[in-house]
């Protein structure tokens, strides 16, 4: 067997609001209790797991490959929700989404301030 990601812990200041944000961004499934830990399932059998950690949270980037309906439904949440939103990692283009290697990607924060990243196309080299 090759080797894939399964899971990966995500530390957040509040795993549920953390947990149901993500999940509501996306629009997948409510998060499953997997004790100590929320579950975010992601179409590709990889799960987000959040838990509550130390404040404070070191931030870390996360990076969803959507599709472009997707994009423009998760795109009307954050927009909807008022959350700020930039086209860089860098969080110097703000109000703006990038069009990189043809398709469409934004940078938002959740709850515990990590760096979401959506993207339609897979970044050229």
């Amino acid at each position: 067997m090759s080797a894939q990601l399964n899971h990966t812990i995500v530390y957040s200041q509040d795993k549920g609001v953390a947990a149901s944000f993500l999940a509501e961004i996306l629009g997948t499934p409510e998060p499953t209790p997997t004790p100590p830990f929320l579950a975010v399932a992601l179409d590709n059998g990889v799960t987000l797991d959040f838990a509550d950690g130390r404040t404070p949270i070191t931030t870390q980037h996360y990076a969803f490959l959507v599709d472009d309906p997707t994009f423009d439904a998760a795109f009307g949440r954050i927009v909807g929700k008022k959350l700020e939103y930039w086209a860089d990692p860098f969080l110097g283009h703000p109000g703006e989404i990038n069009h990189r290697s043809g398709g469409r990607g934004v940078y938002f924060k959740d709850p515990s301030g990590h760096l979401l990243e959506l993207l339609t196309r897979v970044h050229a080299a």
